[in-house]
């Protein structure tokens, strides 16, 4: 995370962030920056408005809260576009698949209109997520990491410039967490995706490898400290 021009101008930045809700302020003056294929890591206690951060860059905020600051993607401003033209792809804690919906159907229903190889794209995705000859399967019938790889690839074929990850490894046992997290940083350090993670887990912030960013439980803007840094201070 730097204040380089070229950092502004092809990844991820927040400027002057303000964000509240009711009397309660969550972030006052809070900015940061995510080069591509880099993982910053926002952490801190539930109710501290990580969650809510993400709304916003997904102008998906919910009524009540009040918001000001910029959001800059690739040197584009966003903040006054409406959520499907943000280009932003997020993943939750539920991996939000389509039940109705087979696991090609809900890699394809992610595609842009205009592309027209849409079976070529599909297929591709389930070679990568190692799921060749799922594509007819229901997703119930999936496995939790097996979800978690659909859900992956469903937000990449979007073409989103940006990936944002809001605790989606917290339903997931120890084992399947780190190897669905790797699939996840790994996919996003290749496709050169600035990504934001939240997380209240300090295992998510050390695999990540980026910098982590602690929010207080009172607003100060967040002070910004490497995992290394933030280690040193726990020990």
């Amino acid at each position: 995370m730097t204040g380089s021009g070229q950092v502004s101008e092809i990844g991820l930045r927040l400027e002057a962030l303000d964000l509240s809700i009711g009397e309660r302020v969550l972030f006052a003056g809070f900015s940061l920056e995510a080069p591509p294929g880099e993982v910053v890591t926002v952490m801190g206690p539930s109710g501290c408005g990580k969650s809510s951060l993400l709304s916003y860059l997904c102008g998906t905020l919910e009524p009540g809260f009040r918001a000001a600051g910029r959001i800059w993607l690739a040197g584009v401003a966003i903040d006054d576009l409406p959520p499907e033209r943000r280009r932003l792809g997020i993943l939750f804690q539920d991996d939000m698949l389509f039940p109705h919906l087979s696991v090609s159907e809900n890699l394809a229903f992610a595609l842009p209109a205009r592309v027209r190889e849409r079976r070529a794209r599909v297929a591709a995705a389930l070679r990568e997520a190692d799921l060749v000859g799922f594509g007819e399967r229901d997703p119930a019938t999936l496995s939790g990491g097996q979800r978690a790889r659909v859900a992956l690839m469903r937000t990449l074929l979007a073409e989103p410039r940006a990936l944002l990850l809001d605790e989606p490894f917290n339903k997931l046992d120890r084992d399947l967490r780190q190897r669905v997290r790797r699939f996840v940083f790994d996919h996003a350090r290749r496709s050169a995706l600035p990504t934001l993670l939240v997380t209240h887990d300090p295992a998510d912030a050390e695999a990540a490898g980026g910098p982590v960013i602690s929010l207080p439980d009172e607003p100060a803007g967040g002070r910004v400290v490497t995992w290394r840094e933030r280690s040193r201070r726990l020990a």
